[in-house]
């Protein structure tokens, strides 16, 4: 599909004049939305907790994870904790924000675009039937 790439905004959700327009990779691959530690630093984010992180060549580390940010794209917004990664690298953007916001990518234009089938608002999936 090739690289897709977005600007998105970033905003502290707990200091709102603490905010940035970022551009941010977009891969399906990938679970999370991952920020640089300089832009962690420049919204003041708090941290939350560790974890452990997987890359894809399956090395494991620790990382920090801060929050909370708002992430704007196309519209829709999601409130999000995100692990800081070295000095340097990009802003990710994962499956998780894309299926929270539900957000597409269009691989002809290599865009994302909200979801057709709910262009109006973000649609949830509950996975049970209501009764």
């Amino acid at each position: 599909m090739g690289k897709v790439a977005e600007k998105v905004k970033v905003t502290n959700l707990l200091d709102p004049s603490k905010s940035l327009e970022i551009e941010a990779v977009v891969d399906t691959g990938a679970t999370m939305l991952v920020l640089p530690r300089h832009i962690v630093e420049r919204l003041g984010l708090r941290k939350v907790e560790e974890v452990k992180v997987r890359y894809a060549n399956n090395n494991v580390e620790t990382k920090q994870m801060f929050g909370v940010v708002t992430l704007e794209l196309h519209g829709r917004s999601g409130n999000f904790d995100v692990p800081a990664e070295a000095e340097g690298a990009q802003a990710l953007i994962g499956q998780i924000v894309l299926e929270r916001l539900d957000l597409v990518i269009e691989p002809s234009t290599r865009r994302v675009t909200p979801n057709p089938r709910s262009p109006e608002m973000p649609m949830v999936e509950i996975l049970w039937a209501k009764i």
